[in-house]
């Protein structure tokens, strides 16, 4: 298992790896995005392969106020082995040596399951009303 930063040549596999862990694909998912991405913050996004294949990834963001972290997700089968948490530690880790003091994410509705994990790592439920504008 080898944790490296995602390149712009794992768009593909991103793309299944995200759709097989039950991420809805955005039409924001194209691969001039991710390029931009990593021009702005590669240490935030990393991928874990093995054997050539991508079977974890997380996107962390940093907007000089607050951390995000977006697209944590796991291969089905390599599932509870601690990959996510290591992931999410990390990328907390790098957000917090930047002077980031709170880190936030979303989860969708359909995946509402996802919530007792981040809450066994200390991450709280917050009433919001969440709102998007595609520009």
């Amino acid at each position: 298992m080898e944790i490296r930063t995602a390149r712009l040549e794992d768009h593909d596999q991103l793309l299944c790896l995200w759709s097989a862990a039950g991420l809805k694909p955005s039409r924001a998912d194209t691969p001039e995005a991710l390029a931009r991405k990593l021009e702005r913050d590669p240490d935030l996004f990393l991928v874990v392969e093995e054997q050539g294949r991508i079977v974890a990834s997380i996107m962390g963001s940093y907007d000089g106020r607050r951390g995000w972290i977006n697209r944590l997700a796991v291969a089905p089968e390599r599932r509870r082995r601690g990959v996510a948490t290591r992931l999410l530690t990390l990328v907390e880790a790098r957000l917090r040596a930047r002077g980031c003091l709170k880190v936030n994410l979303l989860i969708e509705p359909d995946n509402a399951a996802v919530q007792a994990f981040y809450a066994r790592l200390g991450y709280a439920t917050k009433p919001l009303i969440f709102m998007e504008r595609w520009l």
